[in-house]
């Protein structure tokens, strides 16, 4: 699957490969209400950037410029209003290279606004696009 064919849902059926753009910092306290910290990145493919959550040990594995392999991902809100694609519990990351893909950083799938298909309320339509850069990574001028 490409990134640019994502469409929110609640299962885990996103197999795709991108590379990290970005990375944010994790938080440098420990986490005080035990659930495992996370860190947002950047990733992108030749079709589309989008917002990818890391978990755990997940924040060390991967760095800008490595090039990953998820299995079951999944793409869904997070914390209410967050767009990202994540591993999950279900979904798999393997580092496959380094620096050597192409890339775009437009569309973000996580700067897109959707909303219920009228046709068929199980699907999820684009009703807006938000921004076309990521609005937490912001591009370089």
């Amino acid at each position: 699957m490409q990134l640019k064919d994502l469409v929110p849902a609640a299962t885990n059926t996103v197999n795709t490969t991108f590379i990290v753009l970005d990375k944010a910092a994790r938080p440098a306290h420990a986490n005080a209400h035990g659930r495992e910290e996370t860190c947002l990145s950047l990733v992108a493919d030749e079709t589309a950037a989008v917002h990818f959550l890391l978990w755990g040990a997940e924040c060390d594995a991967f760095d800008p410029g490595d090039i990953v392999r998820l299995t079951s991902g999944i793409f869904s809100y997070h914390r209410g209003n967050s767009l990202v694609l994540r591993a999950g519990k279900r979904g798999r990351m393997e580092k496959v290279g380094e620096f050597t893909m192409l890339f775009v950083e437009t569309p973000n799938m996580s700067e897109v606004r959707w909303g219920r298909d009228p046709g068929d309320p199980r699907k999820m339509v684009q009703e807006a696009v938000v921004s076309p850069y990521s609005q937490v990574f912001k591009p370089p001028h």
